[in-house]
């Protein structure tokens, strides 16, 4: 089985719709895809509905957290699998995160306009396709202008990496490895040593969050390398943590292809053994 755990649509900084998302994992091959949109269950209904025969549907997010302990707070992402999407106090952090990174949008688009720069909110909000307006949106109004040549490039420090780069309010990760729990679904840390992205996330932390119920942790991603996932499988399996690997896909805004990094099927098993929250969908 070719197994991809993790998956972005126009629901949130995907640039393929998630019915034109399914038809493509079918093409490339996958027999399991979990679609995990930031902070939003908004893909899920139309993706089921464009499901090929054959292929399987993982209903999922990656909710933004943040880790507020002693000393500096700590910006990391869960991937959270087949939970109940009515949940209301997960459902309600999942909106104030939404909120959040939409105020933040609307504040770095008028930092460009005072720059000269002539992005609108409109504009933006027509690239989300429906979706929760963010940096990689903007990203692409500073493509159609010429003002850089990648989403990459626009993440640069001159750019949204730095220079128009503005905070926004993540989920406590410990609330949110709870409510998931409580959702009947599994938290799994994604890409915890992307050192490109600054997202590093250090071994002690993750041991703290394994006892705080933390199901697993992604090894294999285009952000790590060879070294960094070896580090992760031992650190996992240490910590009795189940270890998945998947793309990351983003469609046009990634060069990362479906199926580039998969997630072994003993542990896809494992996964639906402990999720009851919502089950899978079937093409």
């Amino acid at each position: 089985m070719r197994i991809d755990l993790h998956t972005h649509s126009t629901a949130s900084d995907g640039t393929d719709a998630p019915d034109a998302l399914m038809r493509e994992a079918a093409e490339a091959g996958l027999d399991v895809v979990a679609l995990t949109d930031h902070d939003t269950t908004a893909g899920w209904q139309a993706a089921a509905k464009a499901l090929p025969p054959g292929l399987t549907l993982v209903c999922g997010a990656e909710l933004s957290g943040r880790w507020y302990g002693s000393g500096p707070s700590v910006g990391l992402h869960l991937l959270a699998y087949l939970f109940d999407p009515a949940y209301e106090p997960l459902v309600a952090e999942l909106a104030m995160v939404r909120r959040s990174r939409e105020i933040r949008a609307e504040k770095i688009i008028a930092l460009l306009n005072a720059d000269g720069i002539d992005i609108t909110v409109p504009e933006v909000s027509g690239y989300a396709a429906g979706g929760t307006a963010g940096r990689p949106h903007i990203a692409r109004a500073l493509i159609k202008r010429g003002l850089v040549k990648t989403v990459d490039e626009a993440f640069a420090p001159e750019w949204l990496g730095r220079r128009y780069r503005l905070p926004k309010t993540d989920m406590d990760v410990l609330t949110a490895i709870r409510l998931v729990g409580e959702a009947g679904g599994v938290s799994v840390l994604a890409h915890p040593r992307a050192g490109s992205r600054g997202h590093i996330v250090p071994d002690p932390l993750i041991a703290d969050l394994t006892a705080a119920g933390l199901w697993g942790v992604e090894a294999d991603h285009m952000d790590h390398t060879p070294e960094d996932a070896r580090h992760v499988r031992t650190l996992a399996r240490d910590l009795g943590l189940r270890i998945t690997g998947s793309s990351d896909y983003h469609g046009e805004n990634k060069t990362v292809r479906l199926g580039a990094f998969t997630t072994g099927p003993l542990v896809y098993e494992e996964l639906l053994s402990a999720t009851t929250g919502t089950a899978p969908v079937r093409g």
